[in-house]
């Protein structure tokens, strides 16, 4: 018996930024198949590769040909998931893909979660903090690893785990196709996960899950182990916003926290979940109306 493909939706943004959370809630929703970074981003571009001037396949693989080998990647991994009607794949490069994404799957909707960069570096610091006996890949050789100076500036590097996840999002922030891309604040969701869930299902045109924000599982210890990093994935069981210090010297603080530019809706068709007088609010393209709810 053939199952006809799912919807999908993609999750993407910044690390440390809810999109572990985002997918853990979304998949207390039986309709809904959702995770952690899946290998699918690292399969196309290396599909891509193939397909590219420089390949000797290049030249004899034809557009229609590149578009079907492309969705049939997404197909043939989620073939274990027959019984979901909705696939989100989590991955930091879709938003360097979107006119890609958006050709191969002109209904699919982009979720971005941010997070004040600044709170970014000091979520992963805290992480590495906590591994003081292990030498995670996030680093290259000691010079990158040696102090938290370098280790945020290796880090904010556009080819590295911030920087390049930064710099994706900032350009699909301002594309032609923004108005797929929903950016969701980490802050808020975990200060009010109903109202900034519900803001996601309309954007997704889904009906509404009551959803169970006091028993939330996910974790991922071996690949989290793997990369030397462990806790990277864990989500604790209850949203909940956790007010703290930052660990980073002001100075390097103070550096990446003005670094939000999703706060400016000027010259961009995304839509934007903000807080606004108190309400989580769905701060639409210019062609369309905001939602909002109390």
């Amino acid at each position: 018996m053939i199952h006809p493909s799912p919807a999908y939706h993609f999750i993407s943004g910044l690390p440390r930024s809810g999109s572990t959370l985002l997918a853990a809630l979304l998949r207390q929703n039986p309709r809904f198949h959702a995770g952690m970074t899946s290998p699918i981003g690292a399969l196309f571009s290396g599909m891509l590769n193939q397909f590219s001037a420089g390949s000797e396949f290049g030249p004899v693989i034809q557009q229609a040909q590149r578009r079907r080998l492309l969705q049939g990647l997404f197909d043939s991994y989620y073939a274990d998931q027959a019984d979901k009607q909705v696939v989100f794949d989590t991955n930091r490069l879709w938003t360097s893909k979107l006119p890609a994404i958006q050709d191969l799957f002109p209904r699919a909707k982009v979720i971005a979660c941010v997070r004040n960069v600044a709170w970014v570096m000091d979520s992963i610091e805290r992480l590495y903090r906590a591994n003081p006996y292990e030498n995670t890949k996030l680093f290259n050789d000691d010079a990158e690893r040696n102090n938290v100076y370098s280790r945020v500036e290796t880090l904010a590097q556009r080819n590295r785990l911030v920087g390049f996840a930064w710099a994706a999002l900032k350009e699909a922030y301002y594309s032609e196709q923004a108005d797929s891309l929903l950016i969701v604040d980490y802050d808020l969701l975990a200060r009010a996960p109903e109202k900034i869930l519900r803001l996601v299902y309309e954007f997704l045109g889904e009906p509404w899950f009551e959803h169970d924000f006091e028993h939330i599982e996910y974790d991922a210890p071996e690949f989290d182990e793997a990369l030397g990093l462990k806790g990277l994935h864990k989500v604790r069981p209850k949203v909940s916003i956790e007010q703290r210090q930052s660990i980073l010297p002001p100075d390097l603080f103070e550096q990446y926290a003005s670094l939000s530019f999703w706060e400016d809706g000027r010259n961009s068709r995304a839509n934007v979940i903000r807080n606004t007088g108190g309400r989580a609010v769905a701060d639409a393209s210019p062609l369309q109306q905001p939602a909002a709810i109390q």
